[in-house]
């Protein structure tokens, strides 16, 4: 109730949409929209139109005049101005009923949404009801059948969540003949649009197709909506709105022959049907051919088209009502019983019994046998079994009579009568019926002969204890019919809940787990532990084989024969092995895994040394195992074939960059080292020793600069691989500016220095080599891209657990969004300007910190220019002891 309340309350706040819906172009929804648009100004609405589509026909131009429009909203779109629906305006507005015509076209570039079905998704969540147009092509889900209908592709769709959850739908239906007819005399498109259309689109084949395509979705829709109102409205009794059959399926020797029945009526009335199968709690008593004879009715039901069902209950006729009414079936089919003239009066037939009981639903008796609880109420047991029950029930009887006989002086014959119906209900715990029975007459004769007047006799002599024996031996039968069918309900609903642990417990790891080797492990141990038999799970490789996956058990993976038939059900997409009719002679039971995009693989299981073939309940239960395997599989196989594209990917950007790097910041410094070495190497030219000094300062300086950036790239991949790592000592953070500082004198030449660190030795647990190299990179860094002559600024300093160093810049500074760039390798900003450089200063820098358990971090500066922080944790494993203070040296 609080769940219904909620959607009512939901729904109430949410607007109504309304959807016209058509086969195809020209059939009058736009027409049909402003129709009903005007009927509701009437009644005084404020309705105005947001978008329409006239597509020049004149009539419904006219039609929309009379209505008030919202200005359209101007995209420059590659130099081409183009109007769209204002969705900021309507929503200012806010007017009670909004026209939005074309639900499936795609907005421009630059809107908020990418197509208009979003912008209605908005205009609904703020509570303005909608009108919109939508053709069955658009529907996500035909796309692929109207392409292949019309040979057309469709690209603008609409989720059909989208057209489900519409209010309203109002088909806007034409002939084709008469569409046609529009067409050619210009009410659909302008003639030259309308003769391309005839030869394409605009086909009678084609809008026959697509008309039937449109009523049946808006059936479906309507449907739904039926469903939904009945569910609401507690109506349990289906409404014969349309056909649906459900044949009761047994193991008799004509089952095969009703379901054939079922499936020519099905056929003729072009309706859905089901295959029902009860499990009662004797199901496990039953006969081999029995079962065998059961499941190939179940899969020739199956075979020929039918959902295939099985439920557990007491009583098939209330499992087939139940079924019936969840699932609106109008007609319910079973098969005539046997003659059976000695059970004419005692019991009805399951045919009469539904007849008797199913009012809403039409029965059909159809020539064959099917028994009133099919065949498990003839189950067989073995003679061991059943001696040990009358031999157990027996000893009950004798039990009770001992103790009656024992205190005969204390108990009256009522009481004695009490003692009798409890060792009934004993015996009815532990055995099955027929014991139970024999027990309870036991007990009446025991009682009769040992306790009543005369003893040791079967004569009675008064009348009062004929009465008194019918009695006891009426409620020792009632009471032991009860007990038993307690217990086989017990029996049922234990194993119910042990399947529906199972289901979960694997459901749950599916989630959990994201490798295939892991899910296919949980799938083999949760139908081991189902069925008790050993399974295995083979997946496709690249080239075709088949690879077990989560392990192998028994001879499943191993036997030629058992990965023959495994090739055959991957190839075929069908059952076969054990128990079915394709290749039947081996040990495993192959059910193909199938995908949303194709066939992944095989589930094997041992059925044959299983001592008896699973239940239909058992089977189906299997099924779900195997589907719901074959998602988690298709998830984990999609996930390491995003992880390895997303690796690809990157090492092709990778790849990329190092290339653009290479071809400039290595090719130049080359080129100056090449052109100075040629010019120094010509003996024809006398240089000056000014010339030849500068021509050797530039190969030395180039020289420097790829020994830097080949050193970069070294010091990057080491890092990165784990092969270089940071030697901790507990250094002065003073030493390793100034010694930076002078390593880069002639760098930063022209630039002001402002150092700002305390006055005291400060400590630092680091990598002097290592960190002086951030430091060496944060400092070239801002002499590539700091204005010239403007202060660099260095400090640093401890707070509490932290040790912390900046430097800062004044200049253009990081772009904006890019702080989290700059450390990433071989970027480099966007300023309009090439500095020097490959881009692996910073993601060297980061990569150093990050080896000290630090952080470092980029922001931009108020009033131009950057700052860059590194942050070293002063305490952490792996640190020798830290020292006594230090004073600094004067």
């Amino acid at each position: 109730m609080l769940a219904v309340a909620a959607a009512e309350a939901a729904r109430a706040r949410r607007g109504r949409l309304k959807i016209f819906f058509g086969a195809a172009p020209g059939v009058g929804k736009t027409y049909a929209m402003l129709e009903s648009a005007l009927a509701r100004r009437r009644e005084g609405i404020d309705v105005r139109i947001g978008w329409l589509e006239t597509h020049g026909r004149q009539d419904t131009a006219n039609l929309a005049a009379s209505l008030e429009r919202l200005p359209p909203r101007v995209i420059d779109y590659r130099g081409i101005r183009l109007a769209e629906f204002d969705l900021d305006a309507a929503l200012a507005c806010r007017p009670k009923i909004l026209i939005v015509d074309e639900l499936a076209h795609t907005n421009a570039a630059g809107s908020r949404h990418a197509r208009r079905w979003q912008d209605v998704e908005e205009l609904l969540e703020a509570g303005i009801d909608v009108y919109s147009t939508l053709n069955v092509q658009h529907i996500e889900s035909l796309n692929d059948v109207v392409a292949q209908i019309t040979g057309v592709v469709v690209r603008e769709t609409v989720p059909d969540g989208v057209f489900d959850r519409a209010d309203e739908i109002e088909l806007v239906d034409l002939p084709s003949d008469e569409l046609l007819a529009r067409l050619r005399a210009g009410k659909v498109y302008i003639p030259t649009q309308a003769e391309r259309a005839a030869e394409n689109f605009f086909k009678k084949g084609n809008l026959i197709a697509l008309r039937e395509l449109a009523l049946r979705r808006a059936a479906e829709r309507v449907d739904a909506q039926a469903a939904e109102w009945k569910r609401e409205q507690g109506i349990r009794e289906p409404w014969a709105t349309r056909e649906r059959l459900l044949v009761a399926v047994s193991g008799s020797k004509q089952g095969a022959d009703v379901v054939r029945a079922a499936y020519r009526m099905a056929a003729r009335l072009r309706a859905p049907w089901i295959a029902l199968s009860v499990e009662t709690p004797a199901y496990q008593q039953l006969r081999e051919e029995d079962r065998e004879a059961l499941d190939a009715h179940l899969a020739l039901a199956a075979r020929l088209g039918a959902q295939t069902l099985v439920v557990r209950g007491e009583s098939v006729v209330d499992e087939i009502l139940a079924v019936a009414r969840e699932r609106e079936a109008t007609r319910v089919i079973v098969g005539r019983e046997r003659e059976r003239r000695w059970l004419r009066f005692a019991r009805r037939s399951l045919g009469e019994e539904l007849v008797l009981r199913a009012e809403d639903v039409e029965v059909l008796v159809t020539s064959g046998e099917l028994a009133d609880e099919p065949p498990q109420q003839r189950p067989v047991r073995s003679a061991h079994a059943k001696l040990g029950d009358y031999a157990f029930g027996t000893m009950v009887v004798l039990a009770s009579t001992l103790v009656c006989y024992l205190t005969r002086g204390l108990l009256t014959l009522a009481d004695q009568a009490m003692i009798y119906l409890f060792g009934v209900l004993v015996v009815s715990t532990r055995v099955t019926r027929a014991p139970a029975l024999v027990a309870a007459v036991l007990s009446v004769a025991a009682l009769d002969f040992f306790f009543v007047e005369p003893v040791f006799t079967f004569d009675v002599s008064h009348l009062r204890y004929l009465i008194t024996f019918g009695v006891m031996l009426i409620v020792a039968l009632t009471v032991s019919t009860f007990t038993l069918r307690l217990r086989d309900q017990a029996d049922a609903a234990r194993q119910r809940e042990r399947r529906t642990a199972a289901l979960y417990a694997m459901s749950r790891q599916f989630v959990i787990e994201t490798g295939v080797g892991e899910i296919g492990a949980t799938a083999v141990a949760a139908v081991r532990e189902l069925l008790d038999v050993g399974a295995v799970i083979l997946i496709a490789d690249k080239s075709g084989g088949l690879l077990p996956c989560g392990g192998a058990e028994g001879t499943l993976a191993t036997s030629e024969r058992e990965l023959a038939v495994a090739r055959w059900v991957f190839e075929h997409g069908r059952v076969a092995g054990h128990g079915t009719d394709t290749l039947p002679a081996g040990e495993g039971f192959w059910i193909p895994l199938v995908g949303t995009a194709g066939h992944l693989g095989v589930f094997g299981i041992e059925l044959a040394r299983r001592s008896a073939p699973p239940t239909p309940s058992q089977r189906q239960i299997l099924e779900t195992f195997v589907a719901q395997t074959a998602l988690a599989l298709e998830r984990a196989l999609l996930v390491e074939r995003s992880a390895r594209t997303q690796v690809a990917m990157e090492t092709e950007r990778t790849r990329s960059a190092l290339l653009s790097a290479v071809s400039h910041d290595l090719r130049t410094p080359l080129a100056s080292i090449q052109g100075s070495a040629d010019v120094l190497a010509d003996d024809s030219v006398e240089l000056p020793a000014e010339t030849r000094r500068e021509l050797l300062a530039t190969i030395r300086g180039e020289s420097a600069r790829l020994n830097r950036l080949v050193g970069d790239l070294l010091d990057l991949t080491k890092l990165e691989s784990g092969a270089l790592a940071a030697r901790k000592e507990w250094y002065p953070l003073e030493e390793v500016v100034d010694s930076v500082l002078e390593r880069l004198r002639n760098r930063l030449v022209g630039r002001p220095l402002v150092r700002e660190l305390p006055d005291e030795v400060v400590l630092v647990p680091i990598d002097p080599i290592l960190f002086g190299q951030v430091l060496e990179n944060l400092l070239d860094n801002t002499a590539k891209y700091g204005e010239p002559g403007t202060p660099i600024e260095v400090r640093g300093a401890v707070d509490g657990d932290v040790a912390w160093l900046e430097v800062a810049d004044r200049g253009p500074g990081i772009p904006a969004g890019a702080e989290e760039q700059v450390f990433e390798r071989f970027f480099r900003a966007a300023d309009g300007t090439r500095a020097e450089g490959a881009g692996l200063g910073l993601a060297v820098a980061r990569a150093i910190v990050r080896a000290h358990d630090g952080t470092i971090a980029a922001r931009r500066r108020d009033g131009g220019g950057s700052v860059f922080r590194v942050e070293i944790p002063m305490s952490g494993r792996g640190l020798p002891p830290r020292p006594a203070k230090m004073e600094p040296e004067t």
